[in-house]
């Protein structure tokens, strides 16, 4: 890298990392700066399109934006940022293989996001599985193809109950759309499955609040509840999961669930990683303390040449929304900090003043299964076909670039006609166990042969011959 350009190094590939290079990329002119992007995986995920994939509506890769593919002037490092020393501008980069190596930069842009916040319940860290990766939602939808050809060859009974029972654990806009997606999926399922019945499939999601989906009002809510009721889901408000050992989840009201898929959905924490192991301010909820023009610091104090978006960010709701007043964790914030960040950041090394965000929501949409859907925005509100529609509509434009747009609409389209693609690919978890089970091996070692013994006089030459 030229000495003289400013490097700015930004540290998670995610939603806001990714926009925040792609609009430097807009702003910065030609030779202006050197942008380096350092993330453990080398594309961002559209996150909101996760309960689709694990539902079957979307191919994996397809809401997925390749780092390499769409940023062509920055520099991408697939390794993890394990470190951040602020006071001398360096952080420590780790990759998978190899040794970890230190890296200056004059500008760091921290947007590492945030991953699932769970709590020390028995058997949740070992049998559950979360909802904010790719590799989550292909295996989610794996686990659930696999359990209805594993249930439709037993009996009537407890074990076909267990692989038939999916259990949600959080009743946030992420838990209430992957619940009704899947109850969806599994309904589709059964037309494939003459073994199998609608009464065989059981659905349930766990709250601990009196109520789902705080970002609708309460009126949107209880009716959400009543299109899942109608479609066989169960909602169990203020209830709290005890445990989960061997798949039997317990509840705080003395009910026991055999479930062979827990999915949590239960809340998120700003990247421990990131946030723990460097300098930058960090505030009482774990995230790192940003001013409203998105640099680090305070109304008072500037942390110089340091910035931060996004959920690993707490940056203050000058709109009066946000909860304590501080923008919430989702990604409406994130994309547009992330593109306010990127000019603000091109002002600052041009002299100039950087402005502050301020974004009032423009609403909340889920999706809740094919053709059911649900939009609020203020007091008015949307349900059924036309939230769904405007579901689709928002997302399918908020997708980044055309090439990925038309990927989307793609798998829309052709799911409309031919329907959801059904197969599990759960052995991709394993790929070569064809390979290993059939692969010629070479024979064991055999013992040495040790050296035979002097042979022994026949028998026949001690008898006297006869006379």
């Amino acid at each position: 890298m030229t000495k003289n350009v400013p490097k700015i190094l930004i540290v998670g590939g995610g939603y806001a990392g990714f926009y925040t290079a792609w609009k430097l990329e807009k702003h910065l002119r030609k030779g202006e700066a050197e942008v380096t992007i350092v993330d453990p995986l080398p594309y961002m995920t559209y996150q909101p399109f996760l309960p689709e994939v694990a539902a079957g509506e979307i191919e994996a890769r397809h809401i997925v934006v390749g780092h390499r593919r769409h940023l062509k002037r920055t520099t991408v490092i697939t390794a993890k940022v394990t470190g951040i020393d602020h006071a001398s501008k360096t952080v420590t980069i780790t990759p998978a293989e190899g040794q970890p190596w230190q890296q200056e930069y004059d500008q760091i842009v921290v947007t590492a996001g945030a991953v699932s916040r769970t709590f020390p319940i028995p058997g949740i860290a070992d049998n559950a599985i979360g909802l904010k990766t790719i590799e989550e939602a292909v295996a989610i939808r794996d686990r659930l193809l696999t359990n209805f050809d594993r249930a439709a060859l037993l009996p009537p009974g407890p074990d076909r109950d267990r692989l038939l029972t999916v259990i949600v654990i959080g009743g946030g806009f992420a838990g209430i759309e992957a619940f009704a997606e899947l109850r969806a999926f599994a309904s589709s399922l059964l037309k494939v499955y003459p073994q199998l019945t609608f009464e065989d499939t059981h659905f349930h999601l766990i709250e601990a609040m009196g109520r789902i989906m705080p970002e609708v009002s309460l009126k949107t809510s209880e009716w959400v509840l009543k299109s899942l009721a109608k479609r066989g889901a169960l909602v169990h408000l203020d209830t709290q999961v005890t445990g989960a050992v061997n798949g039997n989840v317990e509840l705080s009201t003395g009910e026991t669930l055999p479930s062979d898929l827990i999915v949590w959905t239960a809340g998120v924490m700003a990247n421990p990683t990131v946030v723990r192991g460097g300098d930058l301010p960090v505030e009482e909820r774990g995230r790192i303390r940003t001013r409203a023009d998105l640099r680090v610091g305070t109304a008072d104090e500037v942390v110089e040449g340091a910035w931060a978006a996004g959920d690993v960010s707490a940056v203050p709701d000058l709109s009066g929304g946000g909860v304590g007043g501080y923008c919430v964790p989702n990604a409406q914030h994130a994309v547009r900090q992330a593109k306010l960040l990127a000019k603000n950041l091109v002002a600052v090394l041009r002299g100039e003043l950087p402005r502050e965000y301020v974004h009032k929501n423009l609403g909340a949409v889920a999706g809740l299964g094919l053709y059911n859907g649900v939009f609020q925005s203020g007091g008015f509100a949307l349900k059924g076909f036309i939230a769904w529609l405007a579901h689709r509509g928002y997302h399918g434009m908020a997708m980044p670039s055309w090439e990925r747009k038309w990927r989307v609409l793609w798998d829309w389209w052709n799911n409309f006609w031919l329907g959801r693609d059904n197969v599990s690919l759960a052995t991709v978890q394993r790929p070569r166990y064809v390979f290993e089970e059939f692969a010629a091996r070479p024979r064991p070692p055999q013992p040495a042969a040790t050296d035979a013994p002097a042979a022994a006089a026949p028998v026949a030459a001690s008898v006297p011959a006869a006379r």
